[in-house]
């Protein structure tokens, strides 16, 4: 059986990439952190993201979706993830549960269950077979809370997994460093 053996040129050119992408990282970090101190003295008072608001982010994944700015961020962060579909199934369940049109739910609802829901769906989240089961035949008469329990599932999946990252992400530790620069001025 051959072994694989890898080149010492190999070893340093992926050396190399690494040490690249942490720049990078550490590049962008800093980026973000002038853009937001340009961004706030440029915006008026009233469009302004207060420090408050982003300590505020760390309290709870329901203080963050509540923030405009906070479900920003956050949708950024899970897009450079890739995970980013997740927060779009809760943002369209939230829309979806608004619609007053029994047409226009039950064509949202089957738009939906492709998407997000059947097995092998361009966007599938993560949800037990119970539940995808449950909504398969739910979407055949939709309601408004046809997609509860996946919202459910999701909202916690993200709760455990996805916001403490965030929390941890280089993009809202930037956000804190500029908020706390803020506050000491």
């Amino acid at each position: 059986m051959p072994i694989s053996v890898t080149s010492p040129s190999r070893e340093l050119h992926s050396h190399n990439m690494d040490m690249d992408d942490k720049r990078r990282n550490q590049t962008r970090g800093s980026d973000l952190k002038s853009r937001l101190q340009r961004r706030s003295s440029q915006t008026p008072n009233t469009e302004r993201l207060s420090p408050e608001e982003i300590i505020l982010w760390s309290q709870s994944l329901e203080r963050l979706l509540a923030s405009k700015y906070g479900m920003t961020t956050f949708q950024a962060f899970l897009k450079s993830e890739f995970s980013d579909e997740n927060i779009e199934f809760w943002l369209i369940c939230q829309d979806y549960k608004k619609i007053k049109s029994s047409f226009r739910l039950s064509s949202r609802a089957k738009k939906i269950y492709k998407t997000y829901i059947e097995a092998e769906a361009p966007k599938e989240i993560n949800i037990d077979h119970k539940t995808r089961d449950l909504i398969r035949r739910n979407v055949k008469t939709p309601t408004t809370v046809c997609f509860d329990e996946a919202q459910r599932i999701v909202y916690r999946l993200m709760e455990k997994d996805s916001y403490p990252r965030f929390l941890r992400s280089n993009i809202y530790r930037t956000l804190l460093d500029s908020a706390s620069d803020y506050i000491k001025v």
